[in-house]
């Protein structure tokens, strides 16, 4: 945890330091939600290819890494799911590895298309709509998705919908309920 605060110290600190030494035109508006790194050099009235650059090879170095890690990690849980027997099994191992997969994927996806088509594109409708699922709606799917596993929270979701019945409790066979 202490290494990922100080690398994103330090990120921050370069790219805050390469935007000081940009000028800037007057009465400038960024559209955007937030004052995000790459829409504040694209306003710059002066050369910004040794800013993007550095733009690129941050994003790439920064999200590298821990994608590296992740893909690596999710080849392991392949090779496990594969010698797993039972086609129960798989399937909840799988399904809990989709939807985790599915997030990451949303977010890395959206977030290295800001930062690496930046250089490239300056539609800046396309651009907050991605900063807008990178930023808010990855976040806020994670909880969502993750308790969709809950039997308990599946249920309560089914009756808030009108799909079933309110039965009671779902309870282990071993144990009695309330």
């Amino acid at each position: 945890v202490l290494a990922s605060w100080i690398v994103s110290v330090l990120n921050s600190l370069l790219q805050g330091l390469m935007v000081l030494r940009l000028s800037f035109c007057t009465d400038l508006e960024i559209p955007h939600f937030f004052c995000e790194l790459n829409q504040v050099v694209h306003l710059a009235c002066s050369d910004t290819f040794l800013n993007d650059l550095v733009v690129c090879l941050a994003s790439v170095v920064l999200a590298g890494g821990p994608l590296t890690g992740i893909l690596y990690s999710y080849c392991k849980i392949v090779s496990s799911i594969r010698a797993i027997s039972s086609a129960q099994g798989k399937y909840k191992v799988f399904s809990t590895c989709a939807s985790h997969l599915s997030v990451v994927s949303l977010f890395y996806c959206t977030g290295l298309g800001v930062y690496l088509s930046s250089a490239v594109t300056q539609n800046s409708r396309s651009t907050a709509t991605a900063s807008v699922m990178y930023t808010v709606v990855t976040p806020m799917l994670n909880p969502f998705i993750y308790s969709l596993r809950n039997r308990d929270i599946k249920s309560a979701l089914r009756r808030l919908l009108g799909s079933t019945p309110w039965k009671g409790p779902v309870c282990p066979p071993q144990k009695s309920c309330p």
